[in-house]
This record gives structure tokens, sequence and C-alpha cells, in this order.
């Protein structure tokens, strides 16, 4: 497998920086302004309206939830949340933090956790990924600081999710400006107030200098932040290096290599709990998925796929190989019976004869991120007599083509949000929701009941069995872990965790 070579990728990065030294407005440590930069841009800045990695950054800083998990010690601690206690497996009381307000001035009550979750939990919200706040039957106000969250079953991973993917709106305004004016000029109470959405380009937030004193992610130390879409990755290392930004990452590992030789450059390495995996539409729904119908044909692209090469050429920094729709830190991922499907190319040749394609066939991959990975699958494939054609596109259009039936396949690749339990990515896709292209039946019931369980044994031995099917009935390719090359410059105080959730409020110049 082969990878640009270091000296190809310094010269083009030195012609990119030729070109925006001209132009480069500088940021950094002298006017108090963290820019950081990454290749994506969520299409809507509202925490329930994107899944997308770069949306959960902008969520953690502009935005709190109930509970706080600290992630150098696992344990929850109080966020807007003082206390929690279970009345019953399906009921949770929360007594709210006084005294906290959102940007706008308005004052943080139990009315604002009300709307919030029976907004986004409601049949007719366009929320992202409904696998966050399904397990919400409802809210209910007990008094002005205090609520009642209704579960529709026992979900023993609640806590977890209301550490994460479950930001609290200021209801009263919400619902006076709706989805599209939120997208627009976001309000939350998190360390930073958002100051400017601009579409194309990226968001602009200053320190929240009213943030709660006792808040456990402790107080922001930088002024201002802009996060900054770029889009080409040699363009985002070019003006790390000029000083037009501070911050960037998914540093490809070659870049990574040569930055690290640079005084005024830091660069951080590590595995994340990040998943790249191929998607097949296993129903048959439309001509396109007709070859994924049949098991052999989703075997075929198990054995084609190098993993390892993938892994140890192209990922790099502590990548491994993946078999199963999950990390194996999250609670319930469990591999012990999953299939691990070797590299054998001519054994994938021979399900494909076998299956009625001893010619192959012409089909479509859709990609939205590393498009240097994507091409490497589609030459693995193309080994094996699969010729598909790479749609490289933004993830909006990749998620429509695939929620409509019409993507055979697709690469992408799940963070899971930073939660650690396998609900989180087996639930997400393959429990019957809008991102399940197997729907399969018994998979969802065992999932299902993988999430509701309350013992915990039980619980594990569910989820076994539900990713050994998955691995069996080869409804996806799981191929490897990511990581994640961080660079940033050397003014930068900044640590990394592994749940990929760079925290900008815990950051500082030196």
């Amino acid at each position: 497998m082969k990878h640009a070579s270091t000296n190809v990728v310094r010269s083009a990065c030195l012609a990119v920086v030729l070109a925006a030294s001209a132009t480069a407005a500088h940021a950094g440590k002298s006017n108090d302004t963290l820019v950081y930069a990454s290749d994506n841009e969520v299409d809507n800045i509202s925490p329930y309206h994107n899944n997308m990695r770069e949306g959960v950054v902008l969520a953690a800083l502009g935005w709190d939830t109930l509970i706080f998990r600290d992630v150098d010690t696992g344990a929850y601690k109080p966020g807007l949340a003082l206390s929690w206690k279970w009345e019953t497996p399906t009921a949770l009381v929360l007594t709210l933090r006084q005294g906290v307000t959102f940007h706008n001035g308005d004052k943080f009550t139990a009315d604002d956790v009300v709307y919030t979750f029976n907004t986004v939990t409601a049949p007719e919200a366009k929320i992202a990924t409904r696998q966050n706040t399904d397990w919400i039957k409802n809210a209910e106000k007990i008094g002005e600081y205090e609520v009642r969250l209704n579960l529709v079953s026992a979900f023993p991973a609640a806590l977890e999710y209301l550490a994460g993917p479950t930001p609290i709106y200021p209801g009263a305004y919400f619902a006076k400006v709706g989805v599209e004016g939120y997208s627009k000029a976001p309000v939350g109470t998190g360390p930073y107030k958002i100051t400017a959405v601009i579409p194309g380009q990226g968001v602009n937030m200053e320190k929240n200098v009213n943030y709660y004193k006792d808040a456990p992610s402790g107080q922001p130390k930088i002024g201002k932040i802009n996060f900054r879409v770029i889009r080409d990755p040699e363009a985002r290392t070019a003006q790390l290096m000029t000083g037009a930004v501070d911050w960037i990452w998914r540093v490809p590992a070659d870049q990574a290599e040569s930055m690290k030789a640079m005084s005024n450059i830091t660069v951080l390495s590590g595995e994340t709990m990040r998943i790249g995996f191929l998607s097949m539409n296993a129903n048959g729904t439309t001509p396109e998925t007709l070859p994924f119908k049949d098991v052999r044909v989703r075997q075929a692209v198990n054995h084609a796929i190098n993993r390892k090469g993938l892994s140890d050429s192209l990922v790099r920094g502590g990548s491994q190989p993946v078999f199963a729709p999950c990390f194996r830190t999250q609670l319930g991922c469990e591999t012990g019976k999953v299939v691990k499907y070797t590299y054998d190319p001519a054994k994938a040749k021979a399900l494909l004869a076998e299956a009625g394609y001893p010619n192959g066939f012409d089909t479509d991959l859709w990609a939205y991120r590393e498009r240097e990975y994507a091409e490497a699958m589609v030459g693995d494939l193309r080994k094996v007599g699969i010729r598909a054609r790479l749609h490289f596109v933004q993830y909006p259009a990749l998620r429509n083509e695939l929620r409509s039936g019409r993507a055979p396949m697709s690469f992408q690749a799940w963070g899971s949000f930073s939660i650690n339990d396998a609900s989180a990515f087996v639930g997400n896709y393959f429990k019957g929701g809008p991102d399940d292209t197997a729907k399969d039946p018994q998979t969802i019931g065992m999932v299902q009941i993988a999430d509701t369980t309350v013992d915990v044994a039980e619980r594990k031995a569910k989820y076994a069995q539900a990713l050994q099917r998955i691995s069996e009935q080869a409804f996806w390719a799981p191929m490897f872990s990511y990581s994640t090359n961080y660079a940033f410059t050397s003014d930068l105080k900044f640590d990394a965790q592994p749940d990929e959730l760079p925290r900008f409020v815990r950051a500082s110049w030196k």
C-alpha cells in the first residue's frame, strides 16, 4: 500500500505556504484568539441537528449538559444538575443548579430542561441522531429547579448520555426563533458564547465571562476562539505554519512526521475510539444495491479489504484493525465470537463466483472524508473484481444517498459522540433507525434488549450475540480504529484524550 512521500508533502505544503503568506491574518497568543481549523462544516450548528465531530466540538464550547463526566477519572459530576436520583428504573429526578444564565441573559430553570427534552423527542423533531434521545419518554417539571425524566424503558446508559450529546437549550428563545433562527444565532450556557456563524467559513466565539464559577470543566482561559473551515489538508497545514491558524487535526501521518521537526509546532498522536467502516445496503431495495443482498458478496468485501494494510500504511499512529461496530473500551463491545475476516482476495473472488459474479460487477462507493483511504479501498475492491466508482461528497449529500437506499456502499467513520457504551455505536446503526442499512429484524431485536437490560452480565451477553450476527452476516466491513494527529503552535498548552473531543476550555497560552 502506497502513501505520499514526505518530500512530496513538504513541497506541496511549501507551495501553499507561499501562496497563503500574503493574505494570512495572524491568530494566536498576541491577540488572545485561538483559531482552530477542520475540514468539515456542520450543516446546522444546533447540537441536536448535526452528527459530525465538528458539531460535537462546538457543542462542548457553547452548551452544557446536566451531568458532567470527568474525562480523567470517568466519574460523573454535577453539571447543570447538582444531583440526581432514580425513583424507579424508568424515572430519574434531577435537582438543577441555580444562578446559571444563558448567553442571552435568560435564566436557566427547569422549564429549559423540560422544553429541550420534550422538543427533541417529539415525533416531528428532525434531529440527526435519534439514538441519543429515543430512550427518553418525556420530561416533567416538579419545581422551579427540579425535573423528572421519564424513560421509555430501563436504560442503564442514561447517565452516560446525559453527560454527552444532550445539551440544554434556552426554551423560550428556541421557541421564539425556531430551528432555522437558532442555527444562525445559537445560545447556550457553555464556556464560550457564539458571536457569529458564517456559512462556508466557520464560527466565532468569545469567552463567557458569566460562566458559572463551579463549572466542572473549569473556567475558559482564552479570550476568543474561531473555528475555521479549511477543506484542503495541505492548506490547513500551510496556514498553521504561517500562523494564520493555531491548531489543526487529522493531519496525515506523513505531514505529522515532518512537522515534528519544527520547533514552533507541537504534534500529538494517538489512537481514538473512532472507527472507520464500509457499510453495505443489504436490503436490495434498489437496483444499485441488489448484489449486496447476497451475504456471500458482503463476505467477499470483508475478505477483499486489507485492514492491516490500511492501519499500518495510511492511518498509522496506533490504529488497529477492527472487526466489529464498536470500540473496545465501550461497555458491551464483546467481540469474542465476532468473525475476524482475513485479507484473502482469492477467497473473495471465490465467494463472488458462488454468488453469480465470476467477473465481478460495477457499483458505487460514497465517501466524505479521507479521500486517500477511500481510494485505497477502491483499489482493494478492484483486485477482486468489484469495480467501485468513488463519489467523494460532503456528508449531507452522502447521508441523503444512504438514507434513500440508493448508496450500495459507503465509507464512513463514527466516534460514538464519545459515549463509552456500545449502544452509542451498535444502537445507532443496527436498531432499525435511519442509518441502519441492514434493517435485520433479528439484530434489531437483540440490540433493543441489550440497550435496555439492567443486569450488566446479561447486557454484555446480548451485545455479544448481536455483534456475532452482524459479523456472520457481514452487514458491514468494519475496518480500523482511527488515530488522530494534532498539530498546534508551541505557544498553546493543549492536551488530547482518546475520546477525540478537543477540550479547548482547558487550553491556555504558555
